[in-house]
């Protein structure tokens, strides 16, 4: 924030975006009405025992000429306390009249309203630093949560298979596709997997010994009280991988897995 004031016509502008208030080396040099070229006069004055980086720092500015044509120069931001003494060391009126002004500057600055007014603005930044820290880290932490969770291994046919134990029956191993029990055994007969021989569906030779099937006799009583054995074919967990096989190359998956490529 800069406050700009007028003394003798001459504009002066009071810096208060620092830690202390500041004011232009060039402008006090103009309000002062010294002839002598400000590099000049600006040098003499630090003579006077003043320190760079503490009484004042040279600020690097732009401006055009009549020409139009753009040049730097050196300006210097110097403290109050500097510009009081520099005042002084004029011994002329304009020089006291800046000099009073300063000094009432230095009045307001060090009141205890402005001191509570300046620590009051120090913690409302740091309240809105700390604000977007901690957005900036629930962010993160959602972030690293997503990631995490992405990468958890998503659960396959094959953990779903060898989490089974037991010989299941052709239809179940359907309800894994959205399809029939009807459909599969045509689908494994069309393979040349298997044929039907009465009401039995039996694995071809090629087969025959992999461990693919278990058969299960059930008993049956018909309306006449007669009871008969009826054999049943039932897939074991290894036939039931094959199967996937079989299916997968044809681009058919199971829907857990479907799910799974949806997400």
């Amino acid at each position: 924030m800069k406050e700009v004031i007028k003394m003798n016509e001459i504009t002066i502008a009071i810096n208060y975006e620092n830690d202390t208030p500041t004011i232009s080396g060039r402008e006090l040099h103009e309000a002062l009405g010294i002839k002598t070229q400000y590099s000049k006069w600006f040098a003499r004055m630090c003579e006077y025992g003043f320190t760079e980086n503490t009484d004042f720092i040279a600020v690097s500015q732009k401006r055009l000429t009549a020409q139009g044509n753009e040049t730097t120069f050196t300006d210097h931001a110097i403290t109050i306390d500097m510009a009081k003494e520099i005042c002084m060391i004029q011994r002329s009126e304009i020089g006291k009249r800046c000099r009073e002004y300063f000094i009432e500057v230095e009045k307001k600055w060090n009141s205890p309203e402005a001191v509570i007014a300046r620590a009051l603005l120090v913690a409302n930044h740091q309240l809105e630093l700390a604000k977007q820290q901690n957005k900036l880290l629930t962010e993160t932490n959602l972030s690293q949560e997503k990631l995490i969770e992405e990468m958890k291994p998503k659960a396959t046919y094959h953990d779903l298979v060898l989490s089974a134990g037991n010989a299941i029956p052709i239809t179940t191993i359907a309800k894994d596709y959205g399809k029939s029990g009807r459909w599969l055994n045509s689908y494994l007969h069309e393979c040349g997997v298997q044929y039907k021989q009465g009401e039995v569906w039996l694995l071809y030779q090629k087969y025959a010994d992999k461990g693919y099937v278990k058969s299960r006799t059930y008993t049956v009583n018909d309306s006449d009280g007669n009871t008969s054995a009826k054999p049943h074919t039932l897939w074991t967990q290894a036939g039931r991988l094959f199967i996937y096989e079989l299916l997968k190359a044809d681009g058919i998956l199971p829907l857990i897995e479907k799910e799974n490529n949806e997400k």
